[in-house]
């Protein structure tokens, strides 16, 4: 007797394991690139909320809880201005803002387009300047809060990608440390350059801060970072 045809796919053969894998790959791809997009909002809103705490811990404001915070962000962030290199405002921003300085990152600073968080505390202004550079295994960040006089250091935070546990990473976890930045002076005798640093050897007490012990590299790029990108403000800094 001649053999029966199979009828319908045969499952042994090549191509159902083919055409089987292609559907399973085009089947994952399409619920992970649905899961991003829905938990993308959320992602995003976390993101803004820990960029605002960092701004506020520049400003020596810490230990609120997110609600807190994100109502302190509004509270006393004036506007989040766009400055071009020449201390000009381009955008003046908005009131808790978050959409011309908020957006910008280091990139935005490379070509010339600077953040400033101008800020009310106290009856006072306070202006905030993010810093980007690199650390002794990452990249590292913080944001520099000065006072309404544009030459002295209200508060400082620093964070990094990933640095040294208890070294490099001090920076970031060690609050007394950033503290000491606190009544720095920005400049020098020369008004035209960053003076303010992180050095081992201490000769000026007015704009040097102690190095990170044992982590010299990092101490180094945080230095680096803070003459590089305050250095771009020097025109608005240099304004009265």
């Amino acid at each position: 007797m001649a053999e029966k045809k199979q009828k319908g796919l045969n499952t042994n053969s090549n191509s159902y394991t083919i055409i089987y894998s292609i559907v399973i790959v085009v089947l994952v791809a399409f619920l992970l690139a649905f899961v991003f997009q829905v938990l993308k909002p959320t992602q995003d809103a976390n993101v803004a909320l820990d960029k605002k705490k960092q701004i506020l811990y520049s400003l020596n404001i810490r230990g609120l809880n997110d609600i807190d915070a994100a109502a302190k962000y509004n509270e006393v962030v004036v506007a989040d201005e766009i400055l071009d290199t020449n201390g000009n405002v381009t955008d003046k921003g908005t009131k808790g803002g978050e959409k011309a300085g908020f957006k910008l990152n280091s990139t935005d600073l490379k070509n010339g387009k600077l953040a400033l968080f101008v800020c009310y505390i106290d009856g006072e202004n306070k202006y905030v300047i993010p810093v980007y550079g690199m650390g002794l295994w990452g990249a590292i960040n913080g944001y520099i809060a000065i006072n309404a006089d544009k030459q002295t250091v209200y508060g400082a935070y620093f964070n990094h990608d990933s640095e040294t546990a208890g070294l490099g990473a001090e920076i970031k976890d060690n609050k007394s440390w950033q503290e000491k930045f606190q009544h720095k002076k920005l400049f020098g005798q020369d008004t035209t350059q960053i003076a303010l640093s992180v050095n081992k050897k201490i000769d000026d007490p007015a704009t040097q801060v102690d190095a990170v012990t044992g982590a010299t590299l990092t101490s180094n790029g945080v230095t680096e970072m803070l003459h590089k990108c305050l250095g771009e403000y020097i025109a608005f800094l240099s304004k009265k």
